[in-house]
């Protein structure tokens, strides 16, 4: 299956826990319906992105990034690749390259869409389709050339600043971890 395929299957498969999400999820899939690769970089104005907010294996801690160009901290995400085989794989990518932990294991279902504006194609947003990714026990994050700092923080008392759209991931993660036992690490873990 394509990176194509994996987009359009997960959305059109993913059950939206609201209305606002319901709304994300028909426009993210009506995106991917009219692309021929909606999660290129070159898919301009809009495209697809992947993030994983990195928990901790006692599922009490968040791995944030403090991201430099906007001097807050988030969860790890970016740009799909040509070598990425599915958007959670993705995500894994990203939260490794990001935090440098190894062995994630990534739920393959989204918890959440976000659409937000970006800097790389002026009036553009990215799709994200974020995911939760738990960290083998003992693992310590490091910083990457990719953000300012990364570090551990507890579910319930997040850095400042962090928008809502992270704190939202965090509660539907939150949520996700306490209702499935944790994900198992994926074909592709380090």
């Amino acid at each position: 299956m394509s990176l194509t395929s994996d987009i359009r299957a997960v959305l059109a498969r993913w059950s939206s826990p609201d209305a606002e999400q319901e709304h994300l999820r028909a426009l993210f899939a009506d995106h991917a319906g009219a692309h021929d690769d909606p999660g290129a970089r070159a898919c301009a104005p809009d495209h697809v992105t992947a993030s994983a907010l990195v928990v901790s294996a006692d599922h009490e801690h968040a791995a944030l990034v403090l991201h430099p160009k906007f001097g807050r901290w988030l969860q790890t995400g970016g740009h799909c690749e040509d070598v990425d085989p599915s958007l959670a794989e993705a995500a894994r990518r990203e939260a490794q390259e990001e935090t440098g932990i190894a062995g994630l294991a990534i739920d393959p279902e989204p918890v959440l869409l976000s659409r937000h504006p970006v800097y790389c194609h002026e009036g553009g947003h990215h799709l994200d389709v974020q995911f939760v990714a738990v960290a083998p026990p003992g693992a310590e994050p490091q910083c990457s050339e990719e953000s300012d700092d990364v570090r551990w923080f507890a579910l319930d008392d997040l850095p400042r600043p962090t928008d809502d759209s992270v704190r939202a991931l965090v509660a539907a993660a939150r949520s996700r971890l306490r209702g499935t036992p944790s994900p198992r690490p994926s074909a592709g873990s380090d």
